[in-house]
């Protein structure tokens, strides 16, 4: 009887914080972003100093180094070193800033292009045909082979690891938009809105693109967590960040050679990935059942 007095965006709240994969994943994500923000603070060492005398060192390794005045300081490599003596944990930790950026970017810019290509393919039908075939030729394309294409014609950097991974989801935004957009359409308060003479901008704005919001919304978390895994596809490829920037693919790409003598290089920057990836996809799940209104309905 509670429910029912709250507002529906009270209650669409108290769904959300209900769901025990919204609350995990969340939450392991808040920390995977703090650890990224972080990073200065919670990292060891500067992830990029080389230490020849420590290379593949086992997790929990202990040694001096000098600082910048000459005296010895205590060091510890928590999950060991690299091939060049470089601390595997403050690597991981500062990766997290780079699979972040990626990600984030990634499901901004394609939810943007994707929104505004979409409406127009929904709502003007004598674009429609044009602009979903296209889509159509884009998304026939497998996604990673489309974006080592993009990124090989610009200079390794993240910005062309962003635009090479933003063109494949694109269309897989278009689709969604579109489709929702179909559906508005033929509601009657929207066709009376057009029967009232609304313009058409006035019209896309307060009718039709806040219903676009919750599926947005979700479709935004599994973009995140898939642009993740191709930066770190091409990374490990050597086609995306330059090897000497830390992030999960370099770090796993650079110890592949000693992977079956020093697992460690590769083991705990995949579980970080791996661990990313699942917690996105549960806060991604968790928000696709509280916002979808069949679920509220057995709530």
């Amino acid at each position: 009887m509670a429910t029912a007095t709250l507002s529906p965006g009270r209650q669409t709240l108290r769904r959300i914080f209900r769901n025990p994969s919204v609350l995990i994943g969340g939450t392991l994500v808040l920390v995977i972003v703090l650890m990224g923000l972080f990073a200065p603070l919670l990292g060891t060492r500067d992830p990029s100093d080389i230490s020849p005398k420590d290379r593949n060192k086992p997790p929990g390794y202990e040694t001096t180094v000098r600082d910048y005045d000459g005296n010895k300081v205590p060091v510890v490599y928590r999950l060991g070193s690299d091939t060049l003596g470089r601390d595997v944990y403050s690597r991981i930790i500062y990766g997290a800033r780079i699979s972040l950026i990626v990600g984030i970017a990634v499901a901004a810019i394609s939810i943007s292009i994707g929104t505004v290509i979409g409406v127009i393919a929904g709502y003007f039908r004598w674009l429609d045909g044009i602009i979903m075939r296209i889509m159509d030729g884009l998304m026939a394309i497998p996604a990673i082979l489309l974006a080592i294409a993009v990124v090989s014609l610009f200079n390794a950097g993240l910005a062309s690891v962003i635009i090479a991974i933003t063109v494949p989801e694109v269309p897989r935004v278009v689709r969604l938009v579109r489709s929702i957009v179909l559906s508005i359409r033929e509601e009657p308060y929207v066709e009376a809105a057009i029967t009232a003479g609304t313009r058409t901008p006035l019209l896309l704005v307060r009718h039709v693109l806040p219903n676009t919001i919750a599926p947005l919304i979700v479709q935004g978390t599994f973009i995140v967590a898939s642009a993740i895994i191709v930066e770190a596809i091409l990374s490990f490829l050597g086609i995306g960040i330059p090897p000497e920037v830390p992030t999960w693919g370099n770090i796993m790409a650079e110890g592949r050679s000693v992977f079956q003598i020093f697992p460690h290089n590769i083991l705990y920057p995949g579980l970080v990935l791996a661990l990313t990836v699942l917690s996105i996809n549960m806060l991604g799940d968790g928000l696709r059942d509280t916002l979808d209104p069949r679920f509220a309905k057995r709530v």
